[in-house]
């Protein structure tokens, strides 16, 4: 008996040791299924979104009711990084509504660039993370991106492809949210960026008491 279960044990293990990604639990999907209930609106295009829309929480309202991570497409993200090919293009806020799923950095361009529609003194921006890599499969995972905005002088995050539908703030700063999320998300934060573009690229702000060498930007 006792042989038969070490088998069986030995079978499972040897199992899971070669877990496809399709199968393996990415970073930076929801933690949590989202509420289908949340977000439903009569909205057929982006254009009548930004006509009907007025603030960062109508947004968030259609994202916790709408998006959906795409696995795959973050797989092809970590590709392109790790084999040093040209990126994969992220989806533009028209397209993004269209299709309802993607990534974090597609969910944070479709909030940035909306509330910059619809509201610009909110002064939207991409807030990227750093965090300690680690690797799925062969993959690695390290860049995180979603929105940061201000009102009434304080600071609110959201657009999270972690969890989508929900609004973090207010902050009094976003060194306070980033500690915060640091512990939210179990995982070590080693610098982070507020930016007006996903593209562009500027000296990173440190996180206390990280090495320098952990700070150096991708």
């Amino acid at each position: 008996m006792n042989k038969i279960f070490i088998l069986l044990m030995v079978t499972v293990i040897l199992g899971l040791s070669d877990v496809s990604y399709a199968d393996s639990y990415l970073p930076d999907e929801p933690g949590v299924e989202r509420h289908e209930s949340i977000g439903k609106q009569m909205i057929d295009s982006y254009a009548q979104a930004l006509g009907t829309w007025k603030t960062a929480e109508d947004i968030n309202k259609w994202v916790g009711g709408s998006f959906t991570y795409d696995r795959k497409r973050a797989i092809k993200f970590s590709s392109a990084r790790k084999n040093k090919k040209k990126g994969v293009p992220v989806y533009e806020p028209s397209e993004f509504f269209v299709t309802k799923a993607g990534v974090c950095v597609d969910l944070a361009c479709f909030g940035v660039e909306t509330l910059k529609k619809i509201d610009p003194h909110s002064d939207p921006n991409y807030l990227m993370i750093k965090f300690v890599p680690i690797q799925i499969n062969g993959h690695t995972f390290r860049l995180h991106w979603l929105v940061s905005f201000k009102k009434d002088g304080k600071k609110y995050f959201f657009c999270d492809s972690k969890r989508p539908g929900f609004l973090a703030g207010p902050y009094d700063s976003t060194q306070v949210f980033i500690n915060e999320y640091e512990q939210y998300r179990g995982r070590n934060i080693v610098a982070y960026r507020e930016l007006k573009s996903y593209e562009k690229k500027r000296k990173p702000k440190s996180v206390k008491g990280k090495r320098p060498e952990d700070r150096a930007p991708d």
